[in-house]
């Protein structure tokens, strides 16, 4: 295809400088083309925030950053720009115990109460019309109406982040988005403005192993961790400061689905994962995750090989322990979407006393931009006054009047000190917010630290640390997301870093993409090291096993086996695992006895990706129908090849054998007395890996 040619406003590759970071990055010598803010004044750094030394915080007269961010955030009306399709629920937080050895915040303390929250779920790069399972990062954010204030503990289902700036955060988005010459593709990061911009950013490296990796294609919103990101700070009721990590676990385990099985469950379910987090609430199966803290002292930071201010480094669980300090249950769906879980407001500057915040200047950054996104989106000040953003505490000031007023303040003062009400609210030394008194100093600059320069690290690590099949689909991934990127140079030098992460993970991408000995030779900033793997980073690797929260699959035919079917459901209930009836029309299917049963989906609605393993319950003559039905032996087919437990009776040898499956442990007679269990307990397992080798030989 002939390729449109443009005048490029590029500077040539001799204009090319080291950055900070030890990037390339586009230079000019002159004014005709040079970046400027919107009122014309020259930028010289358009990397780095203001900030009181390279690891102080960022500095509020820092307006190029304000300028970029408040534009940014307002790019978007009414749609939030990142995270806008999200799935909502309510629910509790309890303390497991009094924790104020570590923080003196109030719903941390009293194991007896349940502290009111709302969480929501989203994709990053898609609109809120976009399907619910691209490859994305996911957002995870918690509202805690606490009686001391809102706590928002605003993260992802990912611990660390692409950049260590908030002055890029409006350049990754734009990279990531729609190209905004064609407007497409959408929640997708396979295409040429993302790679280009993540190649172009050593710092991204550790990240896009994770987006690469299984955790960015969850199996389900009630099967992914969550992290804070950010290191922030707890405070004890005497002042001292512990600075920690924040870290959700779900109770029923991490779980993810395969590439292949992704793509068509975007075509078979758009809503799957809003679906599946809904159904599960109804039925009263209530998601649960605990909330651990990693905590550390300034000493402990000062011995760690990175920088506990650096968003693109994480903290080993082997080197500093998860503490669990709590649960949260959701346990109610929201009564009406638009009101609740469109309009929920989060913002990382939402804290109370005995949480504060660290100088990680992608944090500083975002203490700005949320609150300026939401005056924006939700169309001015007096959000906080939306029921869902509403504290359950008192609250009282005198802010007054602007846009969507929905309270009818009385009284003539509206302003403190004052002496004309003595009534009126007054601060309150004792017991309100104080920021922890951290001594910072330093010249103002726009510099990035030292401490945030090793880009490879700890993303060689992640490789590492993962099992053979999680290593795989990362090389599967780079290849597919690259293969649709049109540039040869920007593949060449994505190719150079993958390689300098880890030499045999760029042989196999290389080769995956037949360009082998292509790549372009990377100078880091600082030289990686090998540090030790983390087990802890893998999923499969601390899988246990278990079906709960899971969904089985029954397909079943006329004249199936009613008591198979009971025996099958009773078991898979005893694990927590839901079972579906799948027939070939909606309308009913006929057991063996003569019931009519009401079946969950129509085949032809319920591909076998919907499911975590599948069963064929069939009679001798439905096997015979079903065999020239494409819907059924495509069921059969991808449940086989996405590594599934499949369960089958006699009759069904028929479609297998239609379906061309060569039987392997995976497959599991259901004719004995004992199939319904040992199906199950093959089912717990998760999937059968080593019929993945066997294919692929």
């Amino acid at each position: 295809m002939a390729s449109r040619k443009q005048k490029s406003t590029r500077p040539s590759d001799n204009e090319l400088t080291a950055g900070s970071g030890g990037e390339l990055h586009p230079t000019t010598r002159d004014t005709q083309n040079a970046l400027t803010t919107n009122q014309g004044v020259l930028i010289s750094d358009d990397q780095n925030s203001l900030k009181s030394g390279a690891r102080g915080p960022t500095l509020l007269e820092d307006f190029v950053l304000r300028e970029k961010i408040t534009h940014f955030d307002h790019e978007r009306i009414p749609e939030r720009i990142v995270h806008a399709r999200g799935s909502g629920a309510h629910g509790y937080f309890q303390a497991y115990r009094d924790a104020g050895k570590l923080s003196c915040a109030a719903f941390l303390q009293n194991p007896k109460v349940k502290t009111p929250v709302f969480a929501r779920f989203s994709n990053v790069a898609g609109g809120a019309g976009s399907v619910d399972l691209p490859r994305d990062v996911r957002g995870f954010a918690v509202k805690f109406y606490t009686e001391a204030g809102n706590f928002d503990l605003v993260g992802n289902n990912i611990p660390v982040f692409f950049i260590q700036d908030a002055m890029k955060f409006p350049d990754l988005v734009h990279a990531v988005k729609m190209e905004p010459d064609r407007g497409y593709p959408q929640a997708a990061s396979a295409h040429d403005t993302f790679w280009d911009f993540i190649s172009l950013m050593p710092e991204s490296m550790h990240m896009i192993l994770w987006a690469m990796s299984d955790r960015a294609i969850p199996r389900s919103l009630r099967m992914m961790e969550g992290f804070g990101v950010h290191t922030f700070r707890f405070i004890d009721a005497q002042g001292k400061s512990t600075f920690v990590k924040f870290h959700w676990r779900p109770k029923i385990g991490t779980a993810s689905v395969l590439w292949d099985e992704a793509v068509k469950i975007c075509g078979a379910d758009p809503d799957f994962h809003r679906r599946d987090l809904h159904d599960a609430i109804e039925r009263g199966d209530y998601p649960e995750w605990e909330l651990s803290v990693q905590a550390f002292d300034q000493d402990e930071a000062d011995a760690l090989p990175f920088d506990i201010l650096d968003p693109t480094k994480l903290i080993p669980e082997e080197l500093i322990p998860l503490q669990p300090i709590g649960k949260m249950v959701l346990d109610r769906n929201p009564d009406n979407f638009f009101a609740e879980t469109e309009q929920v407001a989060f913002h990382p500057g939402h804290v109370v006393p005995g949480i504060d915040f660290s100088d990680d200047p992608l944090l500083q950054g975002r203490l700005f931009s949320y609150l300026d996104t939401q005056l924006s989106r939700l169309g001015g000040p007096n959000f906080h006054q939306l029921p869902i953003n509403r504290p359950r505490c008192p609250m009282h000031n005198f802010q007054r009047d602007a846009m969507a007023q929905m309270e009818v303040p009385t009284g003539r003062v509206n302003y403190e000190p004052n002496s004309l009400d003595p009534e009126s609210p007054r601060e309150n030394p004792e017991a309100g917010f104080t920021t922890h008194p951290a001594n910072q100093s330093g010249d103002k600059l726009r510099q990035r630290s030292p401490s945030f320069m090793d880009h490879y690290s700890q993303a060689r690590q992640f490789y590492r640390s993962m099992t053979q099949p999680e290593q795989d689909h990362i090389v599967n991934a780079f290849a597919f997301e690259l293969g649709k990127v049109e540039t040869v140079a920007i593949r060449r030098r994505m190719l150079g870093h993958i390689d300098t992460v880890d030499g045999a993970l760029g042989k196999q991408v290389a080769a995956a993409l037949g360009m082998k000995g292509q790549a372009d030779k990377i100078k880091p900033a600082t030289q990686p090291i090998d540090l030790q793997p983390s087990p802890a980073l893998s999923m499969l690797g601390k899988a246990k096993p278990t079906l709960a929260g899971r969904m089985i699959g029954i397909l079943t035919s006329d004249g199936f086996d009613a008591a198979l079917l009971d025996r099958l459901q009773r078991a898979a209930a005893k694990e927590g695992a839901v079972t579906q009836v799948i027939a070939p029309r909606i309308g009913g299917v006929k057991s063996s006895s003569g019931e009519m049963v009401q079946p969950d989906h129509a085949l032809a609605g319920a591909p076998s990706v919907l499911f975590d393993a599948v069963v064929l319950a069939v009679s001798e003559a439905g096997a015979e129908k079903l065999a020239t039905n494409p819907a059924a032996i495509d069921f059969i087919r991808d449940a086989y090849a996405h590594l599934k437990v499949i369960g089958c009776v006699e009759a069904a040898d028929l479609l297998l054998e239609k379906a061309g499956i060569e039987q392997d442990e995976g497959v599991v007679s259901l004719d004995s007395n004992r199939g319904a269990s040992a199906f199950i307990e093959m089912a717990k397992q998760g999937r059968v890996w080593p019929r993945a080798d066997s294919m692929s030989n």
